[in-house]
């Protein structure tokens, strides 16, 4: 430990780094003062001990209020790292008083075949493990993980993602190849003949999700590289609840979903996988963990190796079924699936 290092954990106590984050998330001191329930000139002199044990101005401070430049804005993120680690230990003591052995808190996708699979192994491994899952978008769950809210995250490794400043701090653990799927009813009819292009569903009624998703531009993609104007959907939905709902209901759809979904939903049965070439491969699904030099708890070990697991046995493939179009050499057909 360095000397201002040492002078820090000497001098500065819980209620200054509650002070850091109450500064970075509010415009005035006594919008920070009311937070913290404490006075002005307690707070003016708390913040100056804090930027005396940096060696460094932290807030800039103006008539219109007080504003975190870079080194305050640094500082403020990782004192809200310590106080959320502080609240995970809280939590962890009361879980493991009342019978848990280990917890382990993970932030996926709202629809994920792998996540509740390897949950279940992890179980079986470490029966007395308690787990929280956090559903959201991948980006919004890496920030909590970040901020130590979260032990780890599964998610698709975006563009948005790949480009963020986040990646370097991002240790990836797990990796599972993820792809476009196209899944229709099981009381569709199937053609028979050659095998299925994307250019012969071309004319099918589609339900897809919206543009600026990930799997809509690989869908248009697809139509696009075989030639072919990319149908416009009847159906565009984001919920995987209604996706599933309207093709179950409706044998005259089809849907374009990636694999963690598609898996999800034929298991859930009604609906079946189409096999449609080429296949468009999607980024891949990761499980990250914070790199940040720190050992990992045994039960964080064991979750990634049941990811491993689960997604090289078998339990995350969907095979397509071989579905073909009747009419042979045709290069667009209508409906080519319709009854």
């Amino acid at each position: 430990m360095n000397t201002k290092t040492d002078r820090l954990v000497r001098t500065l106590r819980l209620r200054h780094l509650e002070l850091l984050v109450a500064l970075s998330e509010t415009p005035t001191m006594r919008g920070a003062a009311a937070r913290l329930h404490l006075s002005q000139p307690a707070i003016s002199k708390m913040l100056g001990e804090i930027e005396g044990c940096f060696g460094a101005r932290l807030f800039e401070r103006s008539h219109q209020g007080i504003v975190a430049n870079a080194l305050g804005t640094s500082a403020a993120f990782r004192a809200r790292a310590v106080l959320n680690e502080l609240a995970r230990a809280t939590e962890d003591v009361d879980a493991m008083q009342s019978g848990a052995t280990a917890v382990l808190r993970v932030g996926a996708p709202s629809v994920t075949a792998t996540i509740p699979a390897a949950i279940a192994r992890l179980r079986a491994r470490m029966p007395g493990a308690a787990v929280q899952l956090r559903e959201g978008r991948v980006h919004e769950l890496i920030h909590q993980l970040l901020k130590r809210e979260l032990d780890c995250v599964f998610g698709a490794i975006t563009p948005e993602l790949i480009s963020s400043d986040m990646i370097p701090l991002l240790e990836p653990v797990v990796l599972l190849k993820d792809e476009l799927c196209v899944l229709a009813s099981v009381s569709r009819p199937a053609g028979t003949g050659r095998r299925l292009q994307w250019v012969d569903l071309q004319s099918a009624q589609w339900v897809v999700p919206p543009r600026e998703t990930l799997v809509r531009q690989a869908f248009m993609a697809a139509f696009l590289n075989s030639g072919a104007t990319p149908p416009v959907p009847v159906i565009e939905a984001m919920s995987s609840v209604t996706i599933g709902a309207v093709l179950r209901q409706d044998p005259s759809l089809l849907c374009a979903v990636r694999l963690e979904h598609a898996v999800d939903e034929v298991a859930r049965g009604g609906v079946r996988r189409l096999q449609v070439l080429p296949r468009v491969v999607l980024p891949s699904f990761g499980l990250f963990f914070r790199r940040d030099g720190m050992e990992r708890p045994a039960i964080l070990t064991a979750f990634a190796d049941a990811i491993r697991r689960v997604g090289g046995n078998g339990n995350r493939r969907c095979q397509p079924t071989k579905t073909t179009v009747s009419e042979p050499g045709a290069r667009a057909v209508r409906n080519p699936l319709a009854g």
